[in-house]
């Protein structure tokens, strides 16, 4: 027997989408549709999905648990899910004809949401298509009902000093517990637009929301700060999180730029947020000084630009203590054989195993499929190598190691888990602590490498 809301879901879709349809539909549409044999599905896939995912085999839509796939191949694929038992899949009727290539659908309940997933389909002599990066998000990604939102402001543009003319823009969002009198946590996030996109399961706002409600989380004013760029003519803003399950974190026209704000190991990107963008925040909003009360976070260039910011020390003071770091790019990108060219990311598992211990609590995420790249360096041994050298000198980090790509979506999966991790036993009567290794840690091996995609005596 049904379950009365999805059977109202079913009458509804059924009754009010007619035959052929452009637009987009999610994935709790596109199952219900299916389920209740609807002539509508087959225009409905073609207007959700691109039809080169469809051909390639790497179309899907989801919400929480439950997802839909759909793919073109001329004979019945079966879908498999992390290795898996296998399911065929339901061919959709079509009047259209001229192609060998058949479309085909599969609806699936993935029960380990807050994780990251792999599919591909099997077909005759061989495999087809597929992600390894299918993540499965959890109920505290999307708003619950009655957990108020906040609010995200309107781009505002900002020309730096410190960058000689660079133009960016960057937004603020303000939870609804927010109360101007009372000084108030601060979270920063490079290549903002991706971040604060509002889609569901795109972003992270729904997630800040739940978890500032539950109080498992306390009251934070984020801010989403952009790559800039020294032309007259910025590139435009399409950053998008999730689409097809795959990240896109940046698209400008000065992608150099971006390079050089995050992938520079010095204190100049950290000035630039203290002395200009947080300056002005601050003549708005009643934001908290101390290191203890602020986090830095981003992905891949925007992941080392965080932990740059939180390592570096202007004036002996730190400005960030607690730092999410996603793919992050800890290698030789802005470096140069030269005696005058500026240190690289490559450095920091040796800065942090021999320089000073700073007090600075790390969310590391990476996946074993990240980039190699042959001008500068391994993603997944970059990110062992700085997991290992935390480990060395007992920080109080996290390593969530998966097996992903150079991609956003395990960490988006996992980021409700992360932020409450990365501000557990926060208190805001206190304006510093000594980050100790969580006991659960210390009893854990280093990490160790296993060869997967070749044979290894």
């Amino acid at each position: 027997m049904k379950k009365p809301a999805l059977l109202l879901l079913l009458i509804t879709v059924s009754v009010l989408l007619p035959a052929q349809t452009t637009t987009k539909l999610t994935a709790p549409q596109l199952i219900a549709l299916a389920q209740s044999n609807n002539p509508g599905l087959h225009d409905a896939i073609f207007a959700t999905f691109d039809p080169k995912d469809l051909i390639a085999g790497t179309a899907s839509s989801s919400r929480g648990p439950d997802f839909f796939f759909a793919a073109q191949y001329p004979t019945q694929p079966s879908l498999v899910i992390d290795e898996r038992e296998p399911i065929p899949m339901q061919q959709v009727a079509s009047t259209s004809s001229g192609t060998d290539k058949q479309l085909w659908y599969a609806t699936a309940r993935i029960n380990e949401v807050g994780h990251l997933h792999a599919f591909h389909y099997t077909v005759p002599g061989g495999t087809f298509g597929g992600r390894l990066d299918l993540p499965a998000l959890g109920p505290l990604s999307y708003l619950q009902p009655g957990v108020p939102s906040g609010k995200l402001s309107d781009p505002i543009t900002h020309i730096s000093k410190i960058y000689d003319g660079m133009k960016s823009t960057y937004r603020i969002y303000i939870p609804a517990q927010y109360d101007p009198k009372t000084p108030t946590a601060l979270m920063v996030f490079q290549d903002g637009g991706g971040f604060a996109n509002r889609d569901p399961g795109h972003g992270i706002l729904d997630a800040v929301d739940n978890l500032t409600a539950q109080k498992k989380i306390p009251i934070i004013v984020y801010v989403f700060v952009n790559p800039g760029s020294v032309t007259d003519s910025p590139g435009t803003e399409t950053y998008k999180f999730v689409t097809s399950h795959s990240v896109r974190f940046h698209r400008t026209l000065d992608d150099a730029m971006r390079s050089t704000l995050y992938d520079t190991v010095s204190d100049r990107y950290l000035r630039y947020l203290r002395d200009e963008i947080l300056a002005d925040v601050g003549k708005q909003y009643n934001i908290r000084p101390d290191a203890y009360s602020r986090a830095i976070g981003g992905a891949s260039s925007g992941a080392i630009c965080s932990f740059n910011a939180a390592w570096q020390t202007p004036d002996n003071v730190q400005q960030f203590s607690r730092v999410l770091s996603w793919i992050g790019s800890y290698t030789n990108i802005q470096w140069e054989e030269q005696p005058s060219a500026p240190e690289g990311g490559q450095d920091y598992p040796d800065k942090v195993l021999r320089g000073p211990k700073h007090n600075i609590r790390v969310w590391l995420q990476d996946g074993s499929n990240d980039m190699e790249n042959p001008n500068w360096g391994s993603w997944p041994l970059a990110n062992i190598r700085m997991a290992n050298a935390l480990k060395t000198r007992e920080y109080d980090f996290h390593f969530s190691f998966g097996k992903g790509t150079h991609n956003g979506g395990q960490g988006l999966a996992e980021f409700p888990a992360e932020m409450i991790w990365l501000w557990r036993n926060y208190d805001p009567s206190k304006t510093e602590e000594t980050y100790q290794m969580d006991p659960s840690e210390k009893s854990q091996p280093f990490f160790r490498v296993t060869i997967t995609n070749r044979s290894a005596e």
